[in-house]
């Protein structure tokens, strides 16, 4: 008797999104270590942020959430998110990488969210 694992297809926006997700979360911790001072609390920043979005993003947005969310929660735990990085990247003094950031991260977001509709809609 064999299992066999579901059949994972990685696709060029999952590839995007997990670049996208880990900008992110550089981009939240550059911007503690820049916007605070330091020692305290730029490095409670520099280290805390980060660590606090990838643990919102691991709780409810992962594709392994543990805590399951529909798409409109999903949607605005992946804004918050994504946007805190872009205002990150405005409040230092980067509007083009905040922009260019926020435009990519929309509109892979938005690929993302009818595909997983489409197959939660199979399902």
């Amino acid at each position: 008797m064999s299992t066999s694992a579901p059949d994972i297809r990685i696709g060029p926006n999952d590839v995007l999104r997990f670049l996208l997700e880990l900008f992110a979360f550089f981009s939240l911790g550059y911007w503690g270590y820049l916007a605070w001072p330091f020692p305290w609390p730029g490095l409670l920043f520099m280290i805390g942020t980060p660590l606090f979005a990838i643990v919102v993003w691991g709780l409810f947005r992962s594709p392994r959430a543990k805590v399951p969310l529909d798409p409109v929660g999903r949607a605005l735990v992946e804004i918050a998110v994504m946007g805190s990085a872009a205002i990150a990247w405005a409040m230092l003094g980067q509007p083009i990488v905040a922009v260019v950031f926020a435009v990519v991260a929309l509109v892979s977001g938005i690929v993302n969210l009818r595909k997983e509709t489409a197959r939660e809609e199979s399902a």
